[in-house]
């Protein structure tokens, strides 16, 4: 190992390795960009099924890499585990691109191949995702740390190399490319396919590089089965025997004190990892929360998909600044950096971008319109009589002051039903009054539309949308005072409305500045309609009067338009990298340094399934609280703080080790091995005082 690393050749070992990840984690990630999309547009079902689907693959993802560790640590080798496993992973690609031909089959057909596809998949990639970093390690001797730490950055900057470009590459074949006369999803999954068969042909052919440690035997039932000796022998003997250090050590008298040191190691380092599942419970909320809340912003200038990148090309922003600037900065102050120290900063930092997603929240939600509370309804005041009208509705004072003709609201107001029915009543300025009783639901949200007829003034009541759209854009709507039927054409969009004042239905329509919209009379009359700028995430009702022979428009805005723009997500994209970057590589190469040799992807495992859990605790927050979002939030703030205040003094009393020094000393062990064991047991003692070094976090 020491010369080939001193002549600088482990870089081209390293360089097969990294390449292979960044081949396999584009593969991955341009596949799984598509996968939603998939499911609504191609096998057509619906959000809550796509949603469920998509978050059971990508637990299982991660909870397949403690198979991967299993066969690679006591079976075959982590070198012969990823072969095997990524020629599964590749035919997973395959199976799942000929499901998304749409001539293949029916639709049962699609379904099972993309989900045989899927699961292979998830075999696939959750199986090579321990061996692969671990086997990356395994390149350096121990005495190249420094080294070591480096290949992990670069490691980790492969990953999000391959994430940033298949976030760009993929959405444009499925879109701009078209084949079987639709979006081609065949093409947008087949090139992860040939990339993944890219990834393993880089892999095999650095193979006569590569440093290679042979599987241990079945380590992880050696380890179950020691544990379980060691507590059952406690159990019977405590009793009588003197009491042991510590409670393996009751497992000597039929297992080496090797293997037991080995699995105190291990043990140390899950019991650490018990806390880390809240930190990716937080930061795997940038897909499905975060998202949710840039469709209530203002979008102006940004597409949705250059969010999925940022985080992405952050991180290969940051990767080098932390390792070439800010760490060697700290150390410059006097301040020791351990890798738990970074870790819990990790934390504090992805906790503080809650704490900005919460700021951006509450200013996202005040142009949002609540729903009325039980008894009582939403109203709004449209006057199109020409004259000044007032408006009450007993048990309120609300609308007592004049209202302008044609004025925009200013909002909607709370009333009071009384047994499900509404009472208004109106005054006209020139004294004439009418009192209206009507039917409504509770809270719902309506418009009173209030025109000249025959004997002064009515009123038509009519139910308004106030819900924003998901996608962000703009609702719309017209209102014809006009004798005759009217036909307006916004976009894509056909908007007819009988004679009288009559309400369209409300459409969705593309965000921009409409100046020519077309309006067609019963009549064959033709005018251009001046809608100006229809904003993100609004709900218009467009007034249609007649002025000196001309259909003119009159906007009123329902809903507010988003205010807050896009860009106030970036400080929580920023501060929640900041944080990956210090506890997600951090973490990579921890678990492994800590790890015996023959345990290495048993640990790294240990660490993706803490991934796997953070999913799982979002699936039961986001559905089982129903909190509002801000404060479901700020509680994802508060709890992580908790918890890295947990994990810091558990961290506190970790002691690192050096499995340099474990090695010397069995060595020292295994020559006396022939010597009488109680000889053996009491130097065991000796040696393993003299190792207790402890180098406190």
């Amino acid at each position: 190992g020491g010369k080939r690393l001193d002549s600088g050749f482990w870089m081209f070992s390293i360089c097969f390795i990294v390449v292979n990840e960044f081949c396999e984690r584009f593969s991955y990630y341009g596949m799984k960009a598509l996968l939603t999309l998939y499911f609504l547009n191609y096998l057509k079902w619906d959000k809550d099924l796509s949603t469920a689907v998509y978050h059971a693959f990508s637990g299982l993802c991660y909870f397949t890499p403690i198979l991967g560790a299993f066969i690679a640590d006591s079976w075959l080798g982590k070198y012969k585990t990823i072969i095997y496993l990524s020629i599964v992973y590749v035919i997973g690609h395959v199976v799942k691109s000929v499901g998304a031909i749409p001539t293949v089959g029916s639709t049962e057909l699609h379904i099972a191949l993309s989900m045989s596809g899927l699961i292979l998949i998830a075999l696939g990639t959750g199986g090579i995702k321990p061996c692969v970093a671990a086997f990356g390690g395994d390149q350096f001797g121990e005495e190249h740390t420094t080294e070591r730490q480096k290949f992990f950055s670069i490691f980790y900057m492969s990953i999000n190399a391959g994430s940033f470009l298949s976030t760009i590459i993929t959405p444009i074949l499925r879109g701009d490319v078209q084949c079987f006369g639709g979006d081609c999803y065949a093409l947008a999954f087949g090139v992860p396919a040939a990339l993944m068969v890219v990834a393993l042909v880089v892999f095999i052919a650095g193979s006569s590089l590569y440093k290679r440690t042979p599987p241990q035997g079945n380590i992880l039932w050696e380890v179950c089965n020691c544990i379980g000796f060691a507590l059952k022998n406690r159990w019977n003997k405590s009793k009588h025997d003197s009491p042991r250090q510590h409670w393996l050590d009751w497992a000597e008298e039929k297992y080496s004190m090797r293997l037991i040191q080995e699995i105190k190691m291990v043990l140390r380092v899950l019991v650490l990892y018990i806390p880390l599942p809240m930190f990716w419970a937080l930061f795997d909320q940038q897909g499905s929360r975060w998202t949710l809340q840039a469709t209530r912003m203002n979008l102006a200038f940004v597409r949705p998909y250059l969010r999925e990148m940022l985080n992405a090309l952050l991180i290969l922003v940051f990767v080098p600044i932390f390792d070439l600037i800010i760490y060697p900065l700290v150390r410059l102050c006097g301040l020791k950096i351990t890798p738990l120290r970074k870790m819990a900063m990790g934390m504090v930092f992805a906790a503080l971008a809650f704490g900005a997603a919460t700021l951006v929240e509450v200013n996202v939600v005040k142009t949002v319109v609540n729903p009325a509370p039980a008894g009582k309804c939403l109203l709004q005041v449209v006057n199109l009589a020409k004259e000044d009208v007032s408006l009450k509705a007993p048990g309120t004072d609300l609308f007592l002051q004049s209202i302008k003709y044609l004025e925009d609201p200013p909002g909607y107001e709370t009333v009071p039903l009384s047994n499900g029915e509404l009472n208004l009543e109106v005054t006209g300025v020139n004294g004439a009054t009418f009192s209206a009783t009507q039917k409504v639901e509770e809270k719902k949200a309506y418009s009173v539309i209030i025109y000249p007829d025959a004997d002064g003034i009515t009123y038509t009541l009519v139910e308004d949308h106030i819900t924003k759209n998901e996608d962000g854009n703009p609702l719309l709507r017209f209102l014809n005072t006009q004798p005759e039927a009217l036909n307006v054409t916004v976009g894509d969009k056909n908007f007819y409305m009988s004679s009288g004042y009559n309400v369209t239905h409300n459409k969705t329509v593309q965000r921009g500045e409409y100046t020519h919209a077309t309006c067609i009379s019963s009549s064959g009359k033709t005018s251009k309609l001046n809608l100006g700028l229809l904003d993100f995430g609004a709900c218009y009702t467009v007034i249609l009067t007649e002025e000196a022979g001309e259909i003119v428009p009159h906007k009123i805005e329902d809903v507010k338009a988003n205010n807050v723009h896009i860009a106030y997500q970036i400080p929580q994209y920023i501060l929640i990298t900041a944080g990956e970057v210090m506890f997600s590589i951090t973490g990579l190469e921890f678990s492994y340094s800590q790890a015996p040799a023959n345990m290495k992807s048993v640990l790294q495992a240990g660490w993706l399934l803490t991934v796997a859990f953070g999913n799982v605790i979002v699936l039961i927050v986001a559905e089982g609280a129903g909190l509002e979002q801000w404060i479901e939030f700020l509680l994802f703030a508060c709890l992580l703080l908790g918890v890295c205040i947990i994990f810091s003094i558990m961290a506190h009393f970790y002691t690192y080790v050096d499995p340099e020094e474990m090695d010397k000393l069995y060595l020292e062990n295994s020559v006396r091995e022939e010597d009488d064991s109680d000889f053996k047991k009491k130097n065991n003692e000796i040696q393993l005082n003299k190792t207790g070094k402890s180098t406190r976090m």
